[in-house]
């Protein structure tokens, strides 16, 4: 198959919309009121209506309750901090890898976007981790990744499908690392997530995890655009959408999911007080069906149709205007929708 080109810095012989998702021609001149893609504008907007910093939360509570969290529940925390900060770090590099090759001006604003938020994402586990203990246990906390086994193998699964592609662009590797991307932003993040909700929702850590709930957000955006670039791939290159691609997906997703289900298992275990592991894991093998559904592939998961979880979903789902039930402040957010939210499949 051919190696994807890289998106000429500017075309005077080509249209400002571009012809092709890549391999195509644009003129790389952005007008938001001619581009290919007609879902790429609302979600731009939606994206900027997440803005937010991780200086705005005040961690002063939290740093009360750090250390007298019990001693289980603060080996999940750093431990899982230091995968997050892990998984966003390589995820700004490769989406950069990818804005390259998007020959459309309007998806590599977008891709621009996202790189700047996962940046945010990474500094803001730096903010916590500053907040709450000392610079040697930071710097402890970040090499995790790099001796915890269980985290390796799990990271590892990840980084090598990116490099794949990385280390030889053409659509079909560039296809199969969209599938480890949403994987990373769709799937990996979510035992974490739970269980920083679980501590909110016990009273602990609530500033944590009122910034887990805006990571949490701009997450669901990049899952949205990176399922979209991979559906419009297949329709441009029928080749690829085939009984192949689709066995790569589901088996994909099952690894991912049996990984994500060995973390729980390793960093949360049986003994956290509101979490049942067993639910988790239905839970994350419901997000794995989640998430190949949106690809446009059969669900890898016989049943698993339903949320076992569902007090996570009061932690998504937060309406424009309502008080902020973390600090009880007023804030604007973009309300969860049917696309990205805990709904039933």
């Amino acid at each position: 198959m051919d190696k994807l080109q890289e998106r000429k810095l500017y075309d005077v012989t080509a249209p400002n919309a571009s012809t092709r998702i890549i391999n195509g021609e644009s003129s790389n001149v952005l007008n938001w009121d001619d581009v290919r893609f007609k879902w790429a504008y609302p979600l731009y907007k939606n994206m900027l209506a997440n803005f937010w910093t991780p200086f705005e939360i005040n961690m002063g509570n939290d740093v009360k309750q750090y250390d007298k969290l019990e001693p289980k529940e603060r080996e999940a925390f750093d431990k899982i901090i230091g995968l997050l900060a892990f998984l966003d770090s390589i995820q700004t590099d490769y989406s950069m890898h990818v804005a390259r090759y998007l020959t459309d001006s309007s998806l590599s604003a977008l891709m621009t976007v996202l790189s700047f938020q996962e940046v945010v994402h990474n500094q803001s586990y730096s903010y916590v981790l500053s907040s709450l203990t000392t610079k040697a246990k930071q710097d402890e906390i970040f090499e995790y990744w790099k001796h915890d086994k269980v985290l390796r193998e799990r990271n590892d699964f990840i980084a090598e499908g990116y490099e794949a592609f990385v280390s030889n662009p053409t659509p079909e590797t560039f296809l199969h690392s969209i599938v480890y991307d949403i994987i990373l932003e769709g799937l990996n993040f979510y035992s974490g997530f739970s269980f920083f909700y679980n501590l909110a929702r016990n009273q602990k850590m609530v500033s944590t995890s009122t910034m887990i709930n805006y990571i949490n957000r701009d997450e669901q955006h990049h899952v949205y655009l990176f399922a979209n670039i991979f559906k419009e791939l297949m329709h441009e290159y029928p080749e690829l959408n085939s009984e192949k691609t689709h066995r790569f997906v589901q088996e994909t997703f099952k690894k991912g999911a049996e990984l994500e289900i060995n973390w729980a298992k390793y960093i949360i275990g049986d003994q956290m007080e509101g979490i049942d592991i067993g639910d988790l894991e239905a839970y994350i093998k419901f997000m794995a069906n989640k998430r190949v559904n949106e690809l446009g592939v059969e669900r890898p998961f016989e049943g698993y149709r339903n949320n076992p979880m569902r007090w996570i979903k009061i932690y998504e789902d937060v309406n424009s205007g309502k008080t902020d039930f973390f600090e009880q402040k007023s804030r604007q957010y973009t309300k969860v929708s049917d696309d990205n939210g805990f709904d039933d499949l």
